[in-house]
């Protein structure tokens, strides 16, 4: 049998495939990582070397004319579990941030929502809240009028809108007088009306008035910190996002379920927010979002992956065999007879 001759495509392949299976070898090295801990690295290490002997004996057999279809399956087995820790890995890597800042713009969505749907539920004294902004309007009018540098107090004008907004409300207001007839004075005054206004207004219990104050204060306090967090940088965000955002679901959890104590289950329906970014760098994760959220990341990471683990081979299943020309990447030598001439 003649001897198989090392060719200048082999020498290139075979540097091609050591580089693919190099870069191949840390990403399933740091894909597995969460899954095996330490004996990643081997596991990485015995995978990469099985795919190289492969490699190599897919392309020894090509040149040989043998059917080379029983060991690209074998291939395929092995290069399956690095490409998922592949794609686990690299898609970690690129989205990892990207994650963390989409779920922190939920929680402002969660919290911004929670606070309307508890301000629909809260029992009113003016139930419309059409007619409550207008009445906050109106106080706002109120205290333009009162304290007015060129005619300070009640006069005519705040007359009339104390009368539009007694109307509103369905009731008389008390009325209050300044404790001087000074600009501090006047404000005090214009302070104590809306202070009056908004409690007939309202009309709440001591426990809807809380959770109201308490959902107000939530909101702007994780509005404030999410737009913080999300201009700092990547390593920051990535360091620090999921701490916050375990505290900022554990808050609104429990604003929620003081809600239906409070106002009842049959008026408000509140269901326990949960997130999954604890998962960030686990092999289900990065599929499942992926499949969610599908979109140009995911496609790169998806090729790149492909590239890594598949493209080799059938490179050298696709390649012309310089040994022996014209021969088939997956079946047998042909064998025929020569016909020649009498």
């Amino acid at each position: 049998m003649k001897k198989q001759k090392t060719t200048p495509t082999d020498l290139f392949l075979a540097m091609l495939a050591l580089m693919l299976i190099s870069v191949s070898f840390y990403q399933t090295w740091l894909g597995l990582e969460q899954i095996f801990g330490g004996s990643s690295l081997i596991i990485s290490l015995v995978l990469s070397l099985i795919l190289l002997f492969l490699l190599w004996q897919i392309r020894k057999a090509k040149g040989n004319g043998q059917n080379t279809s029983g060991l690209s399956t074998i291939y395929l087995f092995f290069a399956a579990f690095c490409f998922v820790a592949n794609f686990n890995a690299l898609y970690t890597r690129f989205m990892r941030t990207d994650i963390y800042k989409t779920e922190l713009r939920k929680i402002n969505t969660l919290f911004n929502e929670l606070e309307t749907n508890i301000e629909s539920k809260l029992n009113y004294g003016v139930p419309n809240a059409k007619d409550r902004q207008g009445i906050m309007g109106e106080i706002d009018g109120l205290r333009m009028q009162i304290t007015d540098p060129k005619n300070q107090g009640k006069g005519g004008r705040a007359n009339i809108i104390i009368a539009r907004i007694e109307k509103m409300l369905g009731g008389k207001l008390t009325p209050l007088t300044p404790i001087s007839d000074t600009p501090d004075g006047y404000t005090d005054l214009a302070d104590r009306y809306e202070q009056q206004i908004i409690q007939k207004m309202e009309n709440l219990s001591p426990d809807e008035k809380k959770l109201k104050n308490d959902i107000n204060n939530a909101v702007l306090s994780w509005n404030r910190k999410v737009n913080e967090l999300l201009s700092f940088g990547d390593k920051d965000v990535n360091d620090m996002a999921q701490g916050e955002i375990d505290k900022a679901i554990t808050e609104y959890n429990k604003l929620g379920s003081r809600a239906t104590t409070t106002l009842g289950a049959d008026k408000i329906k509140f269901t326990n927010a949960q997130v999954n970014t604890q998962e960030v760098g686990k092999v289900g994760y990065a599929f499942g979002h992926a499949l969610s959220n599908f979109g140009i990341m995911p496609m790169i990471v998806l090729a790149g992956c492909l590239l890594l683990d598949f493209g080799i081979l059938f490179i050298i299943l696709l390649m012309p065999n310089e040994n022996n020309n014209n021969q088939p990447s997956f079946g047998p030598k042909r064998k025929g007879r020569t016909i020649t001439s009498n």
